[in-house]
């Protein structure tokens, strides 16, 4: 069995040169994830002056651990935001992700990266009033959805709501594909940000404008990420001789599971908690999966994690108001697929001074006023009165030991270093001591 994602293994990427030297560009965008990549390839598109700088290789992240449904139904948002932000915000949002699933769909016919067009279910285990609420709020946005009452899972349901026609992808085949051709520079770690340059390990790179791609901003005293964000950590698990569940389906519940096929296998996720915390983790699939398929074999496992917001939606816009020339884009809630590109229209927009009618939505600046604010608070409070000789190089948080993975993580904030200090996710930006 691989403990490694299943993507990996039919894409062929691209290689691309560290940066040496002294260049100047008119946008720097750092990070090269999934939100760095869709970034690059707008600005292309536009003919817009740019470069990439990632730290180690594109795609070596976040990005390569996701299970990839391309889908403007991001579990039940669409209730929660007209009754939080109103109508034209919740219209805004749906319109900017169906966009985005479009300009996706399109550009697959020019890479091959197995797309497949698919329905997508939101199910509900107990709850059925739930489901046909957000029936009723997509309706009211104009926008087609159905109940969907008997479903192919082998447990029991209170129905679904159902997207026809999204869709599903090896998503860095597709990413690979649409490097391949824009501006990059690779294991070109950014070490210090001046005004109007930045400084990297062997070069400088003077820019007019910076977009913040970096899963998880990491720049502290500017727009309070640290409290405006968490990260939730899932796993994933593929399996050979399951059935094909013919769409993508992800539980409303948080602790839900979520499932796709690729090819042969059955991809099943779940097992999720706050980063740093206790979880089913991959025992929680293993388990279920002998329970319902018991002739299926594990063939590949994974784990990834996401950064969640405040309210469900991402952060795309100014990285704070006291830093106009400073862009983000964060914060997708398990959604980066669409929400990406979408991030990448509006931020082209922006750097050119262009308005972009998805802005407000998304706006890094909107009240945080949440509950959740309250829990992120806490957390990191608790974690930082905590002993532990082991603490996070990013605020000084507690870390915590994940046995699973053999991995010290941080509850505050989601960074992860390996059993020798080495890091593996941000928003730290260096080893342990």
């Amino acid at each position: 069995m691989n403990m490694s994602s299943i993507w990996h293994y039919d894409a062929v990427k691209p290689s691309f040169k560290e940066l040496e030297g002294k260049i100047k560009t008119h946008v720097l965008i750092i990070g090269g994830g999934i939100a760095g990549i869709m970034c690059a390839y707008a600005l292309n598109e536009r003919g817009i002056d740019y470069v990439l700088a990632e730290a180690e290789e594109i795609c070596c992240g976040i990005t390569k651990n996701t299970t990839a449904k391309v889908t403007s139904q991001h579990g039940l948002i669409y209730d929660k935001l007209i009754k939080g932000a109103g109508l034209q915000k919740a219209k805004m949002y749906l319109e900017a992700n169906r966009n985005a699933l479009d300009k996706i769909r399109s550009l697959s016919e020019k890479i091959d990266c197995d797309f497949e067009e698919k329905d997508s279910f939101v199910y509900s285990v107990n709850d059925e009033n739930k489901i046909r609420s957000e029936v009723s709020a997509v309706k009211k946005l104009g926008f087609e959805a159905e109940f969907a009452s008997a479903l192919p899972l082998p447990f029991k349901t209170a129905g679904a709501v159902k997207f026809k026609n999204q869709g599903q992808f090896n998503p860095l085949k597709f990413l690979y594909g649409l490097a391949e051709n824009l501006n990059i520079y690779e294991h070109t770690r950014v070490r210090e940000l001046r005004p109007d340059t930045v400084i990297a390990c062997k070069g400088e790179i003077a820019a007019d404008k910076i977009i913040c791609a970096t899963h998880f901003p990491f720049i502290n005293k500017h727009g309070l990420y640290s409290l405006k964000m968490f990260q939730s950590r899932s796993y994933v698990t593929a399996l050979e001789n399951a059935p094909d569940v013919g769409g993508m389906y992800v539980d409303e519940a948080t602790k839900g599971m979520s499932f796709r096929n690729y090819k042969n296998y059955l991809l099943i996720g779940g097992g999720d908690h706050r980063t740093g915390k206790n979880g089913g983790n991959w025992n929680e699939l293993r388990d279920f999966a002998k329970k319902y398929y018991p002739d299926a074999k594990e063939k590949y496992a994974w784990a990834t994690q996401d950064c969640m917001t405040l309210d469900g939606v991402p952060y795309i816009g100014l990285y704070s108001k006291g830093t106009p020339d400073f862009y983000v884009t964060t914060g997708f809630n398990k959604w980066g697929m669409t929400t990406s590109l979408a991030a990448a229209e509006i931020l082209a927009d922006m750097v050119t001074g262009k308005n972009n009618k998805y802005t407000p939505v998304f706006e890094p600046s909107r009240s945080i006023l949440k509950p959740q604010l309250a829990v992120n608070a806490f957390e990191a409070a608790a974690d930082l009165l905590t002993f532990s000789k082991k603490r996070c190089p990013h605020l000084g948080c507690a870390l915590k030991w994940n046995a699973d993975e053999r991995t010290w993580d941080c509850p505050c904030h989601g960074s992860r270093f390996k059993e020798n200090g080495e890091l593996i996710d941000n928003p730290a930006t260096g080893n342990l001591p």
